[in-house]
């Protein structure tokens, strides 16, 4: 094993596993997370078997991440439409600006 040894929980089970110390926090919040998700779905008494509470777990939160990953791709191209919209407001707006200016020196 490299990195630090921890231990964390996962549907009342204890794993020891390494990682990097600057890590730990993030995996120690991972396994809690993945725990209570497990917990929902074995509570949900559809599912039985650790295994396959696992297997729906995992397709769970890859559904999450998917659907987060798109989000940010929209977020993404909304933010670039936003700035080419700014750049043409900009551009009819330069114009008008320095007349104005001119007007108001003269």
């Amino acid at each position: 094993m490299s990195g630090v040894p921890v231990t964390i929980t996962i549907l009342d089970k204890e794993y020891q596993v390494a990682c990097p110390a600057e890590e730990v926090d993030a995996l120690r919040a991972s396994a809690q997370y993945l725990s209570q998700r497990m917990r929902e779905i074995r509570d949900n008494g559809k599912v039985l078997g650790a295994d396959r509470i696992a297997v729906m777990a995992a397709l769970n939160i890859t559904r999450e991440l998917l659907n987060l990953k798109t989000l940010e791709h929209d977020c993404l191209q909304a933010a670039d439409h936003i700035g080419r919209l700014q750049q043409s407001i900009s551009s009819v707006l330069h114009p008008i600006n320095e007349q104005n200016e001119l007007e108001l020196n003269r």
